[in-house]
């Protein structure tokens, strides 16, 4: 892993990302702690046009985004063309919102669904990803609803965007899930586990946490990872300080 692959998920900045003005100061901020590249998602109104020339400015890459799941599956050809505005390949069908994963049924549709749009996006010369939670570790016998959304869609229409805190909460192996995706994982979301002494779980800082990092990019290379893209939903204080212990672990400790 190259320190140019490590990008920020603008989502753990979505309370200061509301406005332009908003916009531009944050990635600011961003590119101050040295990361290179952004994951957008979460962001208040801005025109593509507006955000590219704020990005440009910064020296940040726009490696991804978040869409709309509802637009995604009815409307892949809009996110085909907010991606080409963007000059971004890729982007991810963020959560499974109105599925019910006690229905089997609904899982074997939703990826015919994303099979489906991941070929428009495919078309255009774009890519569209899956990224996991924890309800996708659902059981129907033998196999997992997330092995269901990656056997029932084609690698070339759909690819993998690993969730590692998630894979964990789910009570799966985030180093085992990087590799069943080889070919198939162009991004990696890099998230901490860790259990606290109140005996509850949290999201952590990389390297704050318990998950083998060195494992992890190792398998997710050895998969083909492009991004390595830091993202913490929850921060114990200041989001841009997370970030910030995040990427100084990640360059002291994990790139090459």
């Amino acid at each position: 892993m190259k320190i140019q692959q490590v990008a920020a998920q603008l989502y753990t900045l979505r309370d200061f990302v509301k406005t332009p003005a908003d916009i531009a100061t944050t990635l600011k901020k961003v590119r101050a702690i040295g990361y290179q590249a952004v994951q957008a998602s979460a962001l208040g109104p801005i025109e593509e046009s507006e955000l590219v020339k704020i990005l440009n400015g910064e020296g940040l890459t726009c490696c991804a985004t978040h869409e709309s799941g509802e637009t995604i599956i009815n409307n892949p050809q809009a996110v085909v063309e907010k991606l080409h505005k963007l000059g971004c390949k890729y982007t991810a069908y963020p959560y499974p919102a109105g599925i019910d994963f006690s229905d089997e049924a609904q899982v074997h549709a939703l990826a015919k669904k994303l099979n489906a749009s991941g070929a428009v996006l495919r078309k255009a010369g774009q890519v569209l990803t899956y990224h996991n939670h924890a309800i996708e570790f659902v059981r129907y016998g033998d196999k997992t609803a997330l092995e269901i959304i990656y056997k029932e869609s084609s690698k070339k229409n759909l690819q993998g965007e690993i969730d590692t805190y998630w894979v964990q909460y789910g009570g799966a192996d985030p180093v085992d899930w990087c590799k069943k995706l080889k070919g198939r994982l162009p991004l990696l979301h890099m998230k901490d586990y860790a259990y606290l002494a109140s005996d509850k779980h949290a999201m952590a800082e990389i390297g704050s946490g318990n998950l083998n990092w060195k494992k992890i990019v190792a398998a997710a290379e050895k998969s083909g990872c492009e991004w390595f893209i830091v993202e913490q939903d929850v921060c114990p204080a200041d989001p841009f300080d997370s970030l910030k212990k995040s990427f100084e672990y990640i360059a002291a400790n994990l790139v090459s």
